[in-house]
C-alpha cells in the first residue's frame, strides 16, 4: 500500500499537491481544483455526502419480512404515480428465485435515472405489501457488469462528484492515503481532555469518515471533526477577543448623572425599558480602559439610533470624537438627519462624509477633522480612506456591520484604539452570535417604542394584483405614501418574468398611478440625485418611490404606509423583514403587500413566513434554518472559515461545548504557547490565516 500512494520518492504531507498521488496526476488535479481539493490535506477534509452499509447481497427468494437486505437484481418495469398525495416511485426488480416491488416516495428525481433493463443493488428492509415483498426507499446503486457484486465494494463513502471525476475514483484516490492517516493528522489534545470530552482520536476520525466499519464508528468520527470544527472557530473568536481587551487601551469615558441628563434631554421622549438596559451596558464598558467590543441588535424600528446616539454623545463629553459609518450613502444621510434634528442648537459639531463631497469643501472638512474640531463624522465606507485622520477617535460606531468586511472594521481602528459598537437591525439567532459574532459582547433592544401602528403583510398572486393596486389608490387618495422595490434596476433577457425598477417606474407613473407623483430611486445614481429624491419623498413631495433595495434599511419616512415587494420570491427573508421595517414607522396601521408567483418550495416557505410573523427573531431563527449561516453571512464578510462538516443549526449543543473549551483555554494560555497546544496553534493559522489575526500572536 505504501508505494501506492507515491508517485515520487518523498512522503506526503498534508501540504503535499494531490497531483503526487497515484490515480491521479496533472490533468485530474484540474478537476480536483474544481471540488476545492488542492492538496492531502484538503483532500482527507473532502468528507461524503452520505455512507453506505451494504450486507451481503440476498437472494430475493430466500427474504425474510423485517430482514435488513441488500438485493442485485435487473428492472423489469417502473412507474411514476404523481397524482397521490405523496408522489410515489415504484420498480419491480427480479433475480433468478423471485420479484421484490421497491417503491420512492416522493421518487419523481428517478425518473431518467431507473428504466427496464438495469442492474441495480438496492439496501433497506424488507416488509410485506398485499402479500409481496417490498424494500421502501432504500439506498441503491446502478451496476454493470464489471462491478463486482460484493458488500465490501458498495460500503463505505459516497463522494460529491463532477464531470471527470466520480465519487467511485475519488474513493480510489482517498484510499490509500488512509493507511498513512496516523502520520499525517497529529492529534490536538492532551488524553485527558480527549476523554472528558468524550472524543475518539483525531487519526480514528479521519479513517472512520471515509471508511466506517460501523455506523456506531462513523458517529463518533463525525463528532469528533465536527468538534474540531466548531473548537477551532471558538478558539480563533477567543483569541481576538482576547487580544482587544488584554492588549489594546482605550480612553475612559465618564458618565455622571450631569452627562446623563444633558444628553437625555436632547430626546423629546423617554426612552424603552431595553434602550435604557443597553445604555447601561455600553456605559459600564465605555468607562473603562479596555475598549469596548459590543453588539447592539435589536429588531427593525426598535431605537437602536437613539442609543447609538446617547453613546455618541457620551464620547464627546469626554472630549473625544466619534466616526459613525453605515454602508449605503443613503443610510449614512438618514443617520446624519436623525443626528441633526436631535442636535439642533447643540454645541456639537457634526459632518457627512461621503463619496460626492470633493475639492476644497472635502479639504476643509478633513482639517477640521483632523484638529479636532468636529466631534461626529457620519458616512459610508469612504472613512477608511487614508486621508481622513482624527484627532482623538474614541468611540466608532458600525451599523449593519454584516454588510462591512472584517478588515474594514479592523482599518477604521488602526490609528487608535476606540471603543466599538456594532449595530445591526437584522436580529441575529443565537447561534450566528456565538459565531459570526463570537468577539463581542451582546445587548438587545427586544421590544419597539410605543405607538408604532400595526403592519399587515399579505401574499399577493397575480389574480389579486388589481385589487391591491385600487387598495393602494386609495392609500395614496388618503395623503400616505408608497414604496415599490424590485429585485433588480433594469430588465435582463434571462431574468423571466423577474421585474426591474427601471421599466416598472414607467409602466406605473404611466399606467398604473398617472394621477399621482412617481419618482425612481437606485444605488447607480449620482449622489446628489439620490439624496435629492429622499428628501423630496420625505418632505411628502412624492407619492409613490419605485425602488430597489437601496431602501432595505435605516430610511424613516413615517407617513409611507405601504411596502410593495415585486418579485419577493427573489429575495431573502431577513431581506424582505428589513423591507417591511420601512413602513409601521408611525401610529397609522400600514401595509405590506408580496407580489410573487412561484412554485419553489423554499420561497413559499419564506412568504407564508412573513405572512404569518412580524417577529424579527422568529424570522431570523427560520432564516437561518433555510438558507444556513454560509447565506446568511458570507465567509468574505464574517471572516470565519466555511464549516465543512458541522453545522451551527444542528450541532448547537456541540458549538455551545467548543465555545466553552475554546475561551478556557485562551483563559489559561493566552498566546497558546505551551508544548500541548502547539498543534492546535498551527492548525489555528492554516485554517484562519490573517483573517482572525492569529500570525502577530506571538
Amino acid at each position: 500500500m505504501e508505494s501506492e500512494i507515491r508517485n515520487s520518492e518523498f512522503e506526503i504531507t498534508l501540504s503535499t499537491p494531490v497531483q503526487f498521488l497515484k490515480g491521479v496526476g496533472p490533468a485530474r488535479a484540474e478537476t480536483f481544483a474544481q471540488l476545492g481539493v488542492r492538496t492531502v490535506g484538503d483532500l482527507l477534509e473532502y468528507f461524503p455526502r452520505d455512507w453506505n452499509f451494504m450486507p451481503e447481497p440476498t437472494k430475493i427468494g430466500r427474504i425474510r419480512p423485517n430482514d435488513t437486505v441488500a438485493i442485485v437484481g435487473m428492472v423489469e418495469s417502473i412507474d411514476y404515480q404523481s397524482y397521490r398525495r405523496q408522489p410515489l416511485f415504484e420498480a419491480l426488480v427480479s433475480d433468478d428465485t423471485g420479484v421484490c416491488r421497491i417503491v420512492w416516495f416522493h421518487g419523481g428525481y428517478l425518473r431518467g435515472q431507473l428504466e427496464p433493463g438495469q442492474v441495480i443493488m438496492a439496501s433497506g428492509k424488507a416488509t410485506l405489501y398485499k402479500h409481496q415483498l417490498q424494500l421502501t426507499n432504500p439506498k441503491f446503486l446502478l451496476l454493470d457488469e464489471d462491478h463486482p457484486q460484493s458488500a465490501e465494494y458498495f460500503s463505505g463513502g459516497v463522494y460529491p462528484a463532477c464531470k471527470g471525476l466520480t465519487s467511485r475514483q475519488i474513493k480510489r484516490v482517498i484510499a490509500p492515503v488512509l493507511d498513512k492517516v496516523a502520520d499525517l493528522v497529529p492529534e490536538f489534545y492532551e488524553d485527558d481532555f480527549r476523554k472528558k470530552a468524550d472524543l475518539i482520536c483525531r487519526k480514528d476520525a479521519f479513517a472512520w469518515i471515509h471508511l466506517p466499519p460501523d455506523e456506531d464508528k462513523l458517529a463518533q468520527a463525525r463528532r469528533r471533526l465536527k468538534y474540531d470544527e466548531l473548537f477551532l472557530m471558538q478558539l480563533g473568536l477567543a483569541l481576538r477577543r482576547y487580544r482587544v481587551q488584554h492588549y489594546s487601551n482605550a480612553v475612559p469615558c465618564d458618565c455622571s448623572e450631569q452627562i446623563d441628563r444633558r444628553i437625555r434631554r436632547r430626546f423629546p421622549f423617554l426612552l424603552t425599558e431595553d434602550q435604557n438596559a443597553c445604555i447601561a451596558e455600553i456605559a459600564a464598558d465605555m468607562s473603562q480602559s479596555k475598549p469596548m467590543n459590543r453588539l447592539l441588535q435589536g429588531d427593525v424600528g426598535s431605537g437602536k439610533t437613539v442609543v447609538a446616539l446617547y453613546a455618541a454623545l457620551l464620547a464627546v463629553a469626554n472630549k473625544l470624537q466619534v466616526a459613525i459609518m453605515a454602508p449605503t450613502e443613503i443610510l449614512a444621510d438618514q443617520h446624519f438627519l436623525s443626528i441633526e434634528r436631535y442636535l439642533k442648537d447643540s454645541n456639537v459639531n457634526r459632518v457627512l462624509i461621503t463619496g460626492g463631497l470633493n475639492g476644497k469643501k472635502r479639504q476643509g472638512v478633513l482639517k477640521a477633522v483632523g484638529s479636532g474640531e468636529i466631534d461626529i463624522v457620519v458616512g459610508t465606507v469612504a472613512l477608511l480612506q487614508a486621508d481622513i485622520e482624527f484627532q482623538r477617535l474614541g468611540l466608532v460606531i458600525i451599523d449593519e456591520q454584516h454588510k462591512f468586511g472584517v478588515e474594514q472594521r479592523a482599518e477604521l481602528r488602526k490609528q487608535t484604539t476606540p471603543h466599538c459598537l456594532v449595530m445591526t437591525a437584522t436580529p441575529i439567532p443565537r447561534t450566528l452570535a456565538m459565531t459570526a459574532f463570537g468577539d463581542l459582547d451582546v445587548s438587545v433592544i427586544k421590544h419597539a417604542p410605543p405607538g408604532r401602528g400595526a403592519i399587515v403583510t399579505r401574499w399577493v398572486s397575480r389574480q389579486e394584483r388589481q385589487k391591491a393596486y385600487q387598495f393602494i389608490r386609495e392609500r395614496l387618495k388618503a395623503k400616505k405614501q408608497v414604496y415599490f422595490v424590485y429585485p433588480r434596476i433594469t430588465g435582463v433577457e434571462q431574468a423571466g418574468d423577474v421585474k426591474a425598477a427601471t421599466d416598472e417606474w414607467e409602466h406605473l407613473s404611466r399606467k398604473v398611478f398617472p394621477e399621482f407623483t412617481v419618482e425612481l430611486l437606485h444605488g447607480q445614481m449620482p449622489s446628489a440625485k439620490k439624496q435629492q429624491i429622499m428628501a423630496e419623498f420625505r418632505r411628502g413631495k412624492i407619492d409613490v418611490l419605485v425602488s430597489t433595495v437601496v431602501v432595505e434599511v435605516g430610511v424613516d419616512v413615517p407617513n409611507a404606509t405601504v411596502m410593495v415587494v415585486e418579485g419577493a420570491d427573489q429575495f431573502g427573508l431577513a431581506q424582505l423583514h428589513q423591507l417591511r421595517g420601512r413602513i409601521g414607522r408611525s401610529e397609522a396601521k400600514s401595509y405590506c403587500f408580496l407580489f410573487a408567483e412561484t412554485d419553489n418550495d423554499t420561497a413559499k416557505s419564506r412568504l407564508d413566513i412573513m405572512t404569518r410573523s412580524n417577529d424579527g427573531f422568529e424570522i431570523a431563527e427560520q432564516d437561518l434554518r433555510l438558507r444556513g449561516p454560509g447565506e446568511m453571512l458570507s465567509t468574505r464578510q464574517h471572516g470565519l472559515p466555511d464549516l465543512k462538516i458541522a453545522s451551527i443549526v444542528d450541532d448547537f449543543d456541540l458549538l455551545v461545548m467548543a465555545r466553552k473549551n475554546a475561551f478556557e483555554m485562551v483563559s489559561q494560555d493566552s498566546m497558546l504557547t505551551r508544548a500541548e497546544h502547539r498543534n492546535i496553534r498551527r492548525a489555528l493559522l492554516a485554517k484562519f490565516g490573517d483573517a482572525i489575526g492569529l500570525a502577530d500572536v506571538a
